[in-house]
C-alpha cells in the first residue's frame, strides 16, 4: 500500500532542518509539489502540531493536517524526510525520520498503521536514517506488508 502512495519524488535523503516548522513545511511542500495536496494544507499540518505534537517516539514524526483539512487532500500521499542531524521537536525530543502523510477517505489510517509497524522496531528507524537512497528507504515497508 505505501508504494502506491510513495514514489521516490516523495523521498528527501540528508536533509537539514532548524526548526520543526521548517521540517513540516519541507514535507508539506513535497505533498503540494507531487500533486497530493493543496497548499493551504500545509498550514493546516502546522495547526495540528500548535495543537497536539506528531513527534511518536524512536526519532519519528508524523506530522499531518487538522481534521478540517480533508478537503485539501487531492488524493492519499506520504513524503519522507531522512534528517540524519536531527530537529527538536519540543521538549528535547529529536526527530530523524519525518513522515509527511494525506489521507483521503481514512486511508491514513492504513498508512499510519504500516509506519507504526515499522518504526516500531528501534532497528528498522535507524535503517531509515542510514538508508543510502530512495529505494532502500522506500523497500523497507515492503518488510512489513
Amino acid at each position: 500500500m505505501i508504494q502506491t502512495v510513495l514514489p521516490t519524488e516523495n523521498v528527501l535523503l540528508k536533509v537539514e532542518a532548524k526548526t520543526s516548522e521548517e521540517a513540516i513545511r519541507l514535507a508539506g511542500s513535497v505533498l503540494v509539489k507531487n500533486g497530493f495536496v493543496e497548499e493551504s494544507y500545509i498550514e493546516k499540518m502546522i495547526e495540528r502540531e500548535q495543537s497536539l505534537t506528531t513527534y511518536m517516539g524512536n526519532f519519528i514524526a508524523i506530522p499531518h493536517g487538522t481534521e478540517e483539512s480533508k478537503e485539501e487532500v487531492i488524493s492519499s500521499g506520504i513524503s519522507i524526510l531522512q534528517i540524519p542531524d536531527g530537529v527538536d521537536f519540543g521538549n528535547g525530543n529529536i526527530v530523524k525520520v519525518v513522515f509527511g502523510i494525506a489521507g483521503k477517505n481514512n486511508e491514513h489510517l492504513d498508512l499510519l498503521s504500516q509506519i507504526a509497524i515499522l518504526c516500531s522496531e528501534e532497528e528498522n528507524v535507524h535503517k531509515l536514517i542510514a538508508a543510502s537512497s530512495k529505494e532502500e528507504l522506500i523497500n523497507l515497508f515492503s518488510e512489513v506488508e
